[in-house]
């Protein structure tokens, strides 16, 4: 059977379930950045693997997939450390995404994306900083949710950018996601209530023009908008701010690692280097931005309204993206991902548009701690 390039090399991890539960007969998988009892966390490069022993327990959100009833059926490919958005990974290979085989899988959640979508598994636990579940469930036409930051544990996972990080959620549908994601928050589900829908005018600006038109066509179909103004006039703000604080959370998670002298892929390389670049200086303008831009996005979101914007900014690209279009790309992305990362407020990515054949999200976010709520609205328009 084609695996689609998802699984991590070598023998596959699998773990029968703990107990029946509101999971059973689903299938799971989970991104090479979470531990699984008895495996090495690889993190998606040879390096950090060869200095790791086999995890002693799986990670609290691995564990609690199995007490609900989902079965264990593999560890999949990660972008290196998480560094990227594309899907892409020199060593353990990149996967093939299924909706578009000619182009990229969007990462850093590549391989739990790929196979959920190529139907290998029913559920993938990835990991979300700066998009990682968002943009590949965008690219891979999927259901992708990144919860409120600190909603869900995040012992047994690697660290890359702590006060950014959090463990989220794939599937095809957004029934199954919302019941694994309560599984995950040992939480009720909740019930849907009426939204005041708001419409980020400039941030589908970011998009490109044939994604932007489909996507707010798609987010005019939900209901009554309100425009809003989302990066209050300075988007090149919240990217150099996400760039500057993620790049020393890097540096200091990872300290011990990048000393070592990794072998990095060439577009994951640079990334590494520049953030050695960066000083505490920049870090505390920075961190007194994201205060008060906390502030300004968490008031816009009181309960029962909720944030549109693009999950990505064009459909996958092509495969392999290099150069200019590379930097565009990339830099687009994060300045979208940023706005629920900046704030740690919950966003979903839900498959309801596409262009040129291929899948295009729409994400949504709520207020901070409005997971119940945000799943609820992402089943009731999905």
């Amino acid at each position: 059977m084609n695996d689609y390039g998802a699984f991590v090399p070598g023998p596959r991890a699998r773990s029968a379930p703990l107990a029946r539960g509101p999971l059973s007969g689903l299938t799971f998988v989970v991104k090479d950045l979470i531990d699984v009892a008895g495996h090495v966390t690889g993190g998606g490069n040879p390096d950090w693997a060869r200095r790791r022993a086999p995890a002693r327990q799986s990670a609290p959100v691995v564990s609690r997939l199995l007490a609900a009833g989902a079965e264990l059926v593999g560890k999949t490919v990660t972008d290196e450390l998480a560094f990227s958005l594309e899907g892409e990974n020199v060593h353990d290979g990149t996967p093939v995404n299924p909706r578009a085989p000619d182009r990229l899988p969007g990462g850093s959640s590549s391989g739990s994306a790929v196979a959920v979508a190529a139907g290998l598994a029913d559920l993938g636990l990835g990991t979300d900083t700066g998009g990682s579940v968002r943009v590949p469930a965008s690219f891979c036409g999927l259901c992708g949710w990144r919860p409120s930051h600190g909603r869900l544990p995040l012992d047994g996972v690697v660290p890359f950018a702590p006060s950014y990080d959090t463990v989220g959620l794939l599937a095809r549908a957004a029934h199954p996601l919302q019941d694994a994601a309560h599984c995950l928050l040992e939480t009720a589900v909740a019930t849907p209530g009426p939204v005041r829908l708001l419409f980020a005018a400039d941030a589908f600006a970011l998009a490109e023009p044939t994604a932007a038109a489909a996507l707010a066509a798609a987010a005019h179909s939900l209901g009554v908008l309100e425009p809003v103004e989302v990066f209050a006039g300075r988007p090149g703000d919240f990217l150099e701010a996400y760039a500057t604080l993620q790049g020393l959370e890097i540096a200091q998670s990872l300290s011990d690692f990048l000393a070592s002298r990794p072998t990095f892929g060439e577009t994951i390389r640079p990334r590494f280097e520049g953030v050695r670049t960066l000083t505490k200086e920049e870090g505390a303008r920075w961190s007194a931005w994201r205060r008060d831009t906390t502030l300004r996005l968490r008031q816009l979101l009181p309960a029962g309204t909720m944030l549109l914007l693009p999950a990505a900014p064009s459909i996958a690209p092509l495969r392999f993206l290099r150069g200019e279009a590379a930097g565009r790309f990339y830099e687009a992305a994060l300045t979208l991902g940023s706005v629920a990362g900046h704030a740690g407020l919950p966003a979903v990515s839900l498959p309801l548009a596409s262009g040129d054949g291929c899948p295009l999200g729409l994400s949504l976010v709520a207020g901070f701690g409005q997971d119940e709520a945000l799943l609820a609205a992402a089943v009731k328009f999905a």
